[in-house]
């Protein structure tokens, strides 16, 4: 059964992670990892077109959002007979892998007191470099403790985040542990919004906890583990992994993260069933189309 278009609708009452959530580009690259991620096959755009109408995608949106996919480096069109298909790129494959990492790694982790700590001094004219910068550090989990000054617990390649960049000697980055009269969870609250971080986990068990009315418990399997993965993608990667020794005890993200995992467990076999029987698939074309 499809879903209702309205719990997919970007309105002013969806938080904006659940408002990502549904844009029809996040389904559809949870799709193409569900179907051939790490996998040499290349998905048919009517298949994408079928199973993406069921979230309140239409036909034409499916297509406008291939091809920015497309476009964007994420995807390659493959030509078979007279049909398209599509199938992932290199870059499109690492940021599944990316968003992969962080919906598996686990809230606890063991942590050294270290921090990542990167500052910047970008003039006027350098506005939207600014604007980027900003964006991929708090993607990445740094918090803004200071104008102009970053933390992110332990130790981040900066290099490899920044590379692509190209901002040279107007980045420094270090890695440091503080001293006295500095506080580990002084610095958590001054860099972080953990009511913000701890809402967005709450929400996320309240809309999966337990059936609700919005239709969502009697979609497919396939459409829910869609649906479920591209919402739990935009709070993992939102994350900051901060040390949980240093949080609250009430710490909302581990049972989110259990719930996740359970659910997610319940519904694959179904939805793999599912997917087989509704998507067409192909061998990777050796010529894809330009």
């Amino acid at each position: 059964m499809p879903l209702p278009p309205r719990p997919l609708d970007d309105t002013p009452e969806d938080p904006p992670e659940l408002a990502r959530a549904h844009r029809p580009q996040f389904l559809a690259l949870m799709l193409f990892g569900f179907t051939v991620y790490e996998r040499p096959l290349a998905l048919a755009a009517g298949s994408a077109i079928d199973v993406l109408a069921d979230l309140g995608i239409s036909t034409h949106a499916v297509r406008s959002t291939l091809t920015r996919m497309t476009d964007r480096g994420l995807l390659t069109r493959v030509k078979h007979r007279r049909e398209m298909f599509y199938a992932l790129t290199a870059h499109g494959s690492a940021v599944l892998a990316d968003g992969q990492k962080a919906a598996h790694q686990p809230p606890d982790w063991p942590w050294d007191g270290e921090w990542t700590v990167l500052g910047f001094s970008l003039p006027e004219g350098q506005r939207a470099e600014r604007h980027q910068l900003r964006s991929r550090l708090t993607w990445r989990g740094f918090g803004l403790l200071h104008n102009g000054m970053w933390i992110a617990p332990g130790q981040v390649d900066t290099e490899a985040l920044l590379s692509d960049l190209h901002l040279g000697p107007a980045v420094r980055a270090f890695i440091a542990r503080p001293v006295p009269p500095t506080d580990s969870v002084q610095l958590i609250h001054d860099a972080f919004d953990l009511e913000a971080i701890a809402t967005r986990y709450r929400a996320f068990v309240a809309r999966w906890e337990h059936p609700d009315p919005t239709g969502r418990a009697k979609a497919s399997a396939l459409t829910r583990i869609l649906l479920l993965q591209s919402e739990w993608s935009q709070i993992a990667r939102a994350d900051p992994r901060l040390p949980v020794s240093h949080l609250p005890p009430d710490w909302p993200a581990k049972a989110a993260h259990t719930l996740y995992h359970d659910l997610y467990r319940d519904l694959e076999p179904t939805a793999r069933q599912e997917s087989a029987a509704r998507t067409r698939v192909i061998d990777v074309h050796p010529d894809p189309v330009p």
